[in-house]
């Protein structure tokens, strides 16, 4: 590949500096590294993003964002803490029963939580996270008068781990709040928990890896072969193909 770079006539380029561009104009990673400097540029940018407008960045506790990620076959989970500047990550397991981005952010919001009882700091809990799915099926575990089950949570193996968590924090007097925030909008929080959450795929940590033993279907799709356990799609599928050896039946037949 070829780069033609034009400055000025009294400018001069230092060999780091050549360096670094190279680097970077060949790097797989298609995703840049988000920045957390502390030039006024920068926290005014901060503050203007979602997170900051909510006025996340000046939380009297402990912020974390999560993120999951499902790609090619192998599922990731990871967070990003806001005041140590750190994260955390693992490869989720069970993905030959089928994979989902829903799975992988559920194991996003309990590492999060899992560090937070780790620090034993007893600080307020703010969750953000980027999935809508995964939000709605923790909603149904809080409020009175509810009385959800696991049987039939594809995910009951991880969902369970993290109403222990949060029912532990209940008891000790703790805050948690789950705030949605919106995806790949260059949020500096998001954006990091994205980029564990690819890291993820790649740990060697793998959690959450014991079979369900649910029944495990397959099928093809333009030349694709998926794998799932029971579910909407799957039943579409099968009502789609009990359909279509009707049709063959009964073509050429006439109503009574």
């Amino acid at each position: 590949m070829t780069t033609e770079v034009w400055i000025s006539t009294r400018g001069r380029i230092s060999e780091a500096t050549h360096i670094a561009l190279q680097e970077a104009l060949e790097e797989d990673n298609k995703k840049d590294t988000p920045s957390f400097g502390k030039e006024d540029l920068e926290e005014i940018h901060r503050s203007g993003t979602e997170a900051g407008l909510l006025g996340i960045y000046n939380f009297p506790g402990s912020v974390y964002a999560t993120d999951g990620s499902n790609d090619k076959g192998v599922m990731g989970a990871g967070f990003f803490k806001l005041d140590r500047y750190r994260g955390g990550c693992c490869q989720l397991g069970r993905g030959g029963e089928g994979n989902s981005s829903n799975r992988a952010e559920l194991g996003a919001a309990y590492l999060a939580l899992e560090d937070a009882k780790r620090q034993q700091d007893r600080k307020p809990v703010i969750l953000l996270s980027d999935s809508v799915c995964f939000l709605c099926s923790s909603q149904k575990w809080t409020g009175e008068g509810k009385s959800p089950s696991m049987h039939g949570n594809p995910d009951a193996d991880i969902m369970r781990d993290i109403i222990q968590l949060l029912r532990e924090r209940i008891e000790q007097g703790l805050l948690t709040i789950f705030i949605k925030i919106k995806a790949h909008r260059g949020d500096p929080l998001n954006e990091q928990a994205d980029r564990w959450a690819d890291e993820g795929r790649q740990n060697e940590n793998i959690r959450w890896s014991l079979p369900s033993n649910r029944p495990i279907f397959y099928w093809t799709d333009n030349g694709v072969t998926h794998r799932s356990p029971m579910n909407p799609t799957v039943k579409k599928i099968i009502n789609l193909q009990v359909s279509q050896q009707q049709l063959k039946i009964h073509t050429g037949s006439t109503a009574n």
